[in-house]
Formats: C-alpha cells, sequence, structure tokens
C-alpha cells in the first residue's frame, strides 16, 4: 500500500515541524509518510520542544533537522507550512505537492524569556496536535 507523503516545512525544522512530523506518525503513521523539513536546517532540535513532546509521551530526540532540498523533486501528496510569516519568500516552488496547506503557527524561537518561551512551546505543541487531528479526521 502507498501511503501519501506528508511534508511539514517552516524555516528550520528544529521545533514546529519536527512536532507536527511525530503527532502525525503517532496518529495515523500507517495511513500517511510524516515528512518533516526547514528552508534552512536548523543545528539540532529544539531542547524545549523535544521537552513539550516528552511531557505527553512522544519522543522527538531521534530526530534530526533537515533542510527542504532533498525533498524537492519527490511528489508529496500534501505540503504543509507552519510558519507565522509568510513563508513564500524563502520557500521554494513545489511543484511535486497535490495539496498545499497552511497552518500559521508562531515561532517560539522569537520569545523573550526562557520561561515564556518554554510556554509559548507548550501552546505551539498543543495548537499543532488539534491541526493534526482535524487533518487525519479529514482525510481519512
Amino acid at each position: 500500500m502507498i501511503r501519501p507523503k506528508v511534508l511539514f516545512l517552516c524555516s528550520e525544522n528544529s521545533c514546529r515541524t519536527q512536532m507536527a512530523e511525530a503527532f502525525l506518525r503517532d496518529m495515523a503513521g500507517e495511513r500517511f509518510e510524516p515528512l518533516s523539513a526547514g528552508a534552512e536546517a536548523g543545528a539540532a532540535l529544539d531542547p524545549d520542544a523535544v521537552a513539550a513532546m516528552r511531557e505527553i509521551g512522544l519522543d522527538i530526540s531521534h530526530q534530526q533537522p533537515k533542510r527542504v532540498d532533498p525533498f524537492l523533486r519527490e511528489r508529496v501528496s500534501y505540503l504543509v507550512t507552519l510558519c507565522d510569516r509568510d513563508i513564500e519568500r524563502s520557500c521554494p516552488i513545489f511543484p511535486g505537492a497535490f495539496w498545499r496547506l497552511q497552518w500559521p503557527i508562531e515561532n517560539p524561537a522569537t520569545a523573550g524569556t526562557r520561561a515564556k518561551r518554554r510556554a509559548i512551546v507548550r501552546r505551539v505543541r498543543d495548537e499543532i496536535r488539534d491541526n493534526v487531528v482535524r487533518f487525519v479526521q479529514q482525510h481519512s
């Protein structure tokens, strides 16, 4: 059985898209092939994202940030951008995507204090989970 590819894309692939990939894999990985990438690849996963996901029983510590370049020639069923700003400036044209979805989700990296950042990561995590739940329900 061929599973539809779902590519989550944002700026660095170190937080939001990594969480989205993990949620889809956990909720419906047998029905979809979850992938994630960034216009640029971050140096490492965001430790607050790893901790926030661990709080709800999902371990993303083994995942790695990836650039979108290797995916440009692949056919993906869904390209989901998770940027809170206009990613069109940094997002390459993706001719292999059948459907393009935009989930404008705040980038926790822009938060000030460490405590505020952790709170934003948790809120973002929950927002991403809600979006993935709706996606799975709509595309099942």
